[in-house]
């Protein structure tokens, strides 16, 4: 027996043709007609009902015919609108895919029962070609009628907004009339304060001043000349008041910055350091506030922390003592212990 390659399951066998009766061919072969039929399925359902969309790139989407060995368009479509399973069903009405649907349930031994179901019949196709001429006139007419309300809705848009823009341009009625009552007012006073001025005297300024705005109607109260020649304001050209340097930053004494200083700062980590090394070490306790003659020299050598170190010797005998009584302590219990010992073994 040769070499036989099963394109179902994707190897090489040397038993044969004998191979496709194996179990472990016939559950590939019927897995894989079990997904087939379900895109079978999906289209057979749009025979009846043909779903038109408009074009998608999904709907660029291509499926793979297992008895011709193919790669086919799943969906027919023109870039504007598309004909779900279009493709498929015209692909499975062809000649050729009927052939090779035969022949590839011979070549591996397939359930007779399942094979004209991936067949479509000449009647199923023309009943189909009907319904989609019909799904496409309807489908036209909807969009027709949604064109006529999008461009309804921009004319409505768009009218609305030249109102908008003629209520603006225009001059409202009931408001021209109030200014040109103050034009009037305006002029009357105008003409009064120039009468006025044509008469001598001090008294004149202060009538004058006091006449023209107490005039009836325009409800303002005269406070007063403000005399602004010493500091000034923004309008005279003055320096405006959020610009002027303070009383503090001119003399230079200024509030205290904020945060530690540099000496404080380098203090604090110093500290830290500090803060890392052992407790108990040599002269951690050194009493640093202590002063002592550059020519002192020190009468006997030990580690200190305050004070002269000349009293150092003084605690040293101290510490000596306590440690030597201990010692001949601990020695004299022990040579009293070793005598009990041996007057214990002589007996």
């Amino acid at each position: 027996m040769g070499a036989f390659y099963c394109p179902i399951c994707r190897k090489t066998d040397f038993s044969g043709k004998g191979h496709i009766y194996g179990k472990s061919h016939q559950s590939k072969l019927k897995v894989i007609l079990v997904k087939f039929m379900e895109k079978v399925k999906e289209a057979r359902r749009t025979i009846k009902n043909p779903q038109v969309e408009k074009y998608s790139p999904d709907h660029d989407e291509k499926f793979w015919c297992y008895c011709c060995a193919l790669e086919v368009q799943k969906h027919v479509t023109d870039s504007n609108i598309s004909v779900l399973y279009g493709g498929l069903l015209e692909h499975m009405s062809t000649p050729e895919h009927r052939t090779n649907t035969h022949k590839f349930w011979w070549d591996n031994k397939a359930d007779p029962k399942l094979r004209d179901k991936f067949i479509i019949k000449e009647e199923e196709t023309e009943r189909f070609k009907t319904e989609v001429s019909k799904a496409l006139e309807q489908f036209e007419e909807k969009e027709d009628v949604f064109i006529k309300q999008q461009a309804a809705v921009i004319r409505s848009q768009e009218q609305h907004r030249l109102e908008v823009l003629q209520s603006l341009s225009e001059p409202d009625p009931e408001l021209v009339q109030p200014a040109e009552v103050d034009q009037h007012n305006n002029k009357h006073i105008a003409s009064r304060s120039y009468e006025m001025d044509a008469r001598p005297g001090p008294s004149h300024e202060d009538f004058a001043s006091h006449s023209q705005w107490n005039e009836p109607g325009l409800g303002l109260t005269f406070i007063g000349y403000q005399d602004s020649s010493s500091s000034g304001n923004v309008h005279t050209g003055a320096v405006p008041p959020w610009l002027l340097d303070e009383p503090d930053e001119a003399t230079g004494t200024g509030q205290q910055e904020m945060g530690p200083s540099l000496q404080e700062f380098l203090k604090h980590k110093e500290q830290e350091k500090l803060k890392k090394l052992p407790p108990n070490r040599v002269g951690a306790n050194f009493d640093h506030s202590s002063h002592t003659d550059a020519n002192w020299l020190p009468s006997f050598g030990r580690v200190w922390n305050s004070g002269r170190r000349w009293q150092s010797r003084r605690q040293f005998r101290e510490e000596e003592a306590k440690t030597k009584g201990k010692r001949k302590w601990e020695d004299d219990g022990k040579a009293t212990k070793k005598q009990k010992d041996l007057s214990n073994g002589a007996l």
